[in-house]
């Protein structure tokens, strides 16, 4: 994973605007412009897109740090100059107050499953002999798990079949008349029709029963 691939997927789980992701930025004692976010959140194969730094992303996740948990008193922390999965992750960590067990937790959202032991390894210092390397795989997923768990507007909409969807969508619609007006219509032709045969009735009745008399 890229730089601009883990500031994207942040941005896009909490829906930052471009004003949002600047402040963040501050949080950390850095000013950046709104060209900059633009340029870093544009795709790889965008003419205007510009390379995230690991200095760059290590001051943005050092102000969602600040921005989730509140500023400490002091300087700002320094970002690092060389940024791993490993710091990554670790940041994500502290940003959103994840236990080991809720990392677990977010993990599983996204369907990876590991041990308490193997995701403490990624934890350790380098030079510690259960160090693990945190590969690009479990940063996305952790990422992808957030995403399940923080942002809640479409992915909580019952899904809809395809099938179903494009049913609905080329079924023609037609107005239907209105059933006080058809009714009322129906209704007095039958009333004149009835009258018509009573009329007819009467007159033939009438006709034979004075032939009848005479």
């Amino acid at each position: 994973m890229t730089n601009n691939d883990v500031l994207r997927r942040i941005r896009y789980t909490f829906d930052f605007k471009d004003a949002k992701m600047v402040d963040i930025f501050a949080l950390a004692g850095q000013k950046v412009t709104r060209d900059q976010i633009s340029g870093w959140l544009k795709r790889d194969d965008d003419p205007d897109f510009d390379k995230c730094s690991d200095i760059q992303l290590a001051t943005f996740l050092n102000g969602l740090i600040t921005e989730r948990r509140g500023k400490k008193e002091g300087p700002y922390p320094k970002p690092e100059k060389e940024l791993t999965n490993n710091i990554i992750l670790r940041k994500l960590k502290i940003a959103f107050d994840l236990k080991s067990e809720d990392m677990l937790d977010v993990m599983a959202l996204a369907d990876m499953h590991i041990s308490a032991h193997e995701l403490s390894a990624f934890f350790r210092k380098i030079d510690h002999k259960h160090h693990k390397k945190c590969k690009d795989q479990v940063l996305r997923n952790v990422l992808k798990g957030l995403q399940i768990k923080y942002r809640d507007d479409a992915e909580s909409l019952p899904e809809v079949k395809p099938e179903i969807a494009m049913a609905v969508a080329e079924k023609p619609i037609t107005e239907k008349p209105e059933p006080v007006k058809t009714t009322k219509k129906v209704i007095h032709v039958k009333n004149l029709k009835n009258k018509s045969k009573a009329t007819l009735s009467i007159k033939k009745k009438s006709k034979w029963d004075g032939l009848t008399k005479k």
